[in-house]
């Protein structure tokens, strides 16, 4: 497949508009019933690019790509669709109270922020949370752009699926961007600023330069690195190529470049087919052209790209167009996880796979690494030692910086799929992070001098911060 590189125009397809696209008829009833239903509960958001060019039809329901941002039934327990299909197609008229309790009760069960995203990961100043601000390692703070909380297609798998579905007691985004220069103004070991979502490059360049020419500033010199995390790489490439502010989009990078900043955009891949298009392509060559870095991540997911040869088709065609290999992830502990989850050895069984068949320039990629509460704990083998076979891990990065690059070892246990399922080797109760250093005491705490609070010079009004949730 190759996709045209004219200029197109993005179509959306959600749960209302999915009948009119052409590909609907192909779909066979049952599964056209599980979009129905099953995004009642989950997100639901594709586009024509996806439907015309990275689905085979021919292979649906087995296509990676419709399994990647279609829902199915099995992403629910049989009772929890049963009851959720008689509420939503069934033949009485429908009790949209009972529809609503039952989706709210189905969703809080799916544990919608995982490893402390709500209670350990938001800073505080003045002894209120920053609204749309994570910052749960020293050197790093996420901004969620209250204007990026929607993608150009959703992902079944997502784990920030809250931000897209209503659940506003859930949901991170900041209304006021100015809130993350002045905070970062007191955070003079801060280095790197993510902007994710959501996907901050559904944005315009206007507003999307509104974020990021304010961290260019001498007062935030201490910021080396900017980071955009985004889909559209896969989803929409055109956003770097024909859409009509696509050249704005490249000059922006290049000024952020330019300023002696690095910019990296974290594109997310999940499976080859999204970069065999020759406009996928052709946007990977434009964002490198200006500079800036693109490094490559994702999970590993269960229907998905559990195919080694996948992966290493993938960091190989991204090497040759000058993208970076970065992370294989762990499927997080949140959505229809049962549905996605493999096991941890299973996981480094196809990591390492994949990784044999490339050449060193691939080898930047790490893996199977787990974003779990602790930090980012990543599975470096299985091996036997003692007698006793183990899983070797470690931290990449950690709540505790102390904690990095510390080995650390679990029994292997060939059902875990997450780090809550492992157990210490050796005869130990507890694993070294867990001898009461809590994180608590990691989450930042700043008294913000009143000038700024009230927006008197060093980056504007705090006001807002109040109403945080």
């Amino acid at each position: 497949m190759s996709a045209d590189t004219s200029p197109a125009k993005f179509k959306p397809y959600i749960r209302q508009t999915i009948s009119q696209a052409p590909q609907w008829p192909l779909i066979p009833p049952d599964l056209q019933e599980a979009v129905q239903v099953v995004s009642h509960v989950l997100p639901f958001r594709t586009n024509a690019y996806v439907m015309d060019q990275l689905i085979d039809w021919n292979r649906v329901p087995d296509d990676p790509i419709y399994r990647l941002t279609f829902p199915h039934r099995d992403m629910l327990p049989e009772q929890e669709y049963t009851q959720l299909r008689e509420l939503v197609l069934g033949d009485g008229p429908r009790d949209q109270e009972a529809l609503v309790r039952l989706v709210r009760a189905i969703r809080m069960r799916m544990n919608p922020h995982p490893a402390g995203q709500m209670t350990h990961n938001v800073p505080r100043v003045n002894d209120a949370p920053l609204r749309g601000l994570q910052h749960k390692y020293k050197e790093t703070v996420l901004f969620f752009p209250s204007a990026g909380q929607t993608c150009h297609a959703y992902c079944t798998f997502c784990f920030r699926w809250p931000q897209f579905v209503g659940m506003d007691d859930m949901k991170f985004d900041a209304r006021e961007s100015h809130e993350l220069a002045a905070y970062l103004k007191l955070q003079p070991d801060v280095t790197d600023v993510l902007i994710t979502g959501g996907d901050p490059l559904i944005m315009n360049t206007r507003s999307l330069a509104a974020i990021i020419e304010p961290l260019l500033v001498p007062e935030l010199e201490h910021i080396h690195n900017i980071r955009i995390g985004t889909k559209s790489v896969a989803y929409w490439p055109q956003r770097f190529v024909s859409d009509k502010d696509a050249d704005d989009l490249l000059r922006l990078f290049e000024k952020v470049i330019a300023s002696g900043k690095n910019l990296a955009i974290m594109g997310h891949y999940n499976h080859a087919v999204e970069l065999r298009q020759e406009i996928a392509q052709q946007a990977v060559k434009r964002i490198v052209g200006t500079g800036a870095t693109l490094r490559m991540q994702g999970p590993l997911i269960r229907h998905i790209n559990e195919d080694p040869a996948s992966w290493a088709e993938l960091w190989t065609t991204g090497v040759r167009l000058g993208a970076i290999p970065y992370y294989m992830f762990v499927e997080r502990d949140t959505g229809p996880r049962e549905y996605f989850g493999l096991p941890l050895a299973r996981a480094h069984e196809i990591f390492q796979a994949a990784y044999q068949m490339v050449s060193g320039l691939s080898r930047t990629v790490r893996g199977p690494s787990m974003s779990a509460f602790p930090g980012k704990v990543v599975i470096d083998g299985v091996a036997h030692i003692g007698g006793e076979k183990v899983f070797a891990l470690q931290f990449l990065q950690a709540r505790n910086p102390d904690w990095v690059r510390k080995p650390f070892y679990a029994k292997f246990d060939p059902e875990a799929t997450w780090m809550d399922d492992l157990k210490p080797a050796f005869g130990k109760e507890k694993f070294f992070f867990e001898s009461g250093a809590d994180s608590d005491a990691l989450v930042p705490r700043k008294v913000i001098p009143l000038a700024v609070a009230r927006g008197d010079g060093a980056g504007g009004s705090c006001s807002s911060q109040s109403n945080a949730a």
